[in-house]
C-alpha cells in the first residue's frame, strides 16, 4: 500500500510556527516523509500497527510529543497523588503513561482506535494499565468533567472550541497545552524546553478561574467586579468616588487585589469569600442577589 501523506493538513500545523522559513518547514516535511515511510515498512515487517508522523485524524495531523515536553508539561501541572489527569487527543499514549508512571490515575481520550490500542499495550508492556486507560471517541463527546489536570496539543481553533468547556471546570483545574494558545485567554505559565525537543517544544499553562463578575457586599460596602479570565478589575464603595481595584487577579479559587495600600488576598467559596488585608486583619464578602 503506497503512503499517504496530508501534506495540506500537516501544513497548517507548520504553519503556526513563528521564525520558520519556508525552507527549513519544507525540509521538515520532507524528513517526516521519509519517517512515514520508514515507519510503514517496520510496520510491515512487525505485522503490527505503527503511526505515522503526519497521519490524518479526526481534527488534526498525529505529531508525537516529544518525552523532554511531557515531564516539563507534567512539572507544570504540579501533580499530586490526588489528581485525575485528562489527556485530550491521546495520541500514542506518552502522556498519559508518563503520567502514571509518576502515580497519577490518567485517561488518554482517543478517536483513532489504532492509536488507542497500541496506547494500552504500551501501558501493559510499562506496567501501567492499572492507572493508565485509554478510550475511543471524540473530544467533544466525551465527558472529562472528572479530570483536575486536562492535556492537550490540538490547533488554536480547537483550543478555542474547547474553551468554553475548560472554563466551566472546578476553579483550580489545570490546563496544560503543547505550543498552541487560547487566544485572549492569557496562560498563567509559559516554558521553553531546550533540551531533547527539537519541535513543539513550548508549554503553556491555564488555572481554570472561579466566577467572581458582579456585585458583592464587604463590610457594609459594595464591591463591583469585572472579570476577563484571571484578570479582574473594580471598585469599592458607592457614590461619585469608589476607590479603583489595582492588581486584581484569581487563581483557580485564589484571589487577590489592592484598594489603595491595602493588599486582599483570599479564597472564593461560591458565593462567598473572604481572607486577609495587608495579612492580618480579617476580611469576607457575600455576592448580592440577584448579581
Amino acid at each position: 500500500m503506497p503512503v499517504t501523506f496530508h501534506l495540506s493538513l500537516f501544513w497548517g500545523v507548520m504553519m503556526q510556527l513563528s521564525g520558520r522559513s519556508f525552507i527549513s518547514a519544507l525540509a521538515v516535511a520532507v524528513a517526516l516523509v521519509s519517517t512515514a515511510v520508514y515507519a510503514q515498512k517496520d510496520s510491515k515487517a512487525k505485522d503490527t500497527y505503527t503511526p505515522m508522523v503526519g497521519q490524518e485524524g479526526k481534527d488534526v495531523v498525529w505529531v508525537p510529543t516529544s518525552q523532554a515536553l511531557v515531564d516539563r508539561m507534567l512539572e507544570m501541572a504540579q501533580l499530586t497523588p490526588k489528581d485525575r489527569l485528562v489527556d485530550l487527543g491521546s495520541g500514542d499514549g506518552v502522556t498519559v503513561i508518563t503520567a502514571a508512571k509518576r502515580g497519577i490515575k490518567a485517561r488518554g481520550i482517543e478517536y483513532n482506535p489504532d492509536m488507542v490500542a497500541l496506547s494500552k499495550k504500551r501501558a501493559q508492556a510499562a506496567g501501567v494499565s492499572g492507572r493508565a486507560t485509554f478510550v475511543q471517541g471524540d473530544i467533544f463527546q466525551t465527558d472529562f468533567s472528572d479530570a483536575t489536570v486536562v492535556t492537550l496539543f490540538l490547533l488554536p481553533n480547537l483550543n478555542i472550541k474547547l474553551r468554553p468547556i475548560l472554563l466551566n471546570m472546578p476553579p483550580g483545574t489545570r490546563i496544560i497545552a503543547n505550543t498552541f494558545d487560547m487566544a485572549d485567554w492569557e496562560p498563567d505559565e509559559t516554558a521553553e524546553v531546550t533540551k531533547d525537543c527539537e519541535t513543539y517544544c513550548r508549554a503553556l499553562k491555564w488555572i481554570v478561574p472561579a466566577k467572581v463578575q458582579g456585585t458583592w457586599e464587604i463590610d457594609g460596602k459594595k464591591l463591583a467586579l469585572t472579570q476577563n479570565f484571571q484578570m479582574l478589575k473594580g471598585a469599592l464603595g458607592d457614590g461619585a468616588a469608589p476607590s479603583q481595584l489595582s492588581d486584581g487577579r484569581l487563581e483557580g479559587s485564589r484571589i487577590r487585589f489592592s484598594i489603595g495600600t491595602d493588599r486582599y488576598v483570599g479564597e472564593v467559596r461560591g458565593d462567598g469569600m473572604q481572607g486577609t488585608i495587608n495579612g492580618s486583619q480579617r476580611w469576607q464578602a457575600r455576592r448580592m442577589a440577584g448579581s
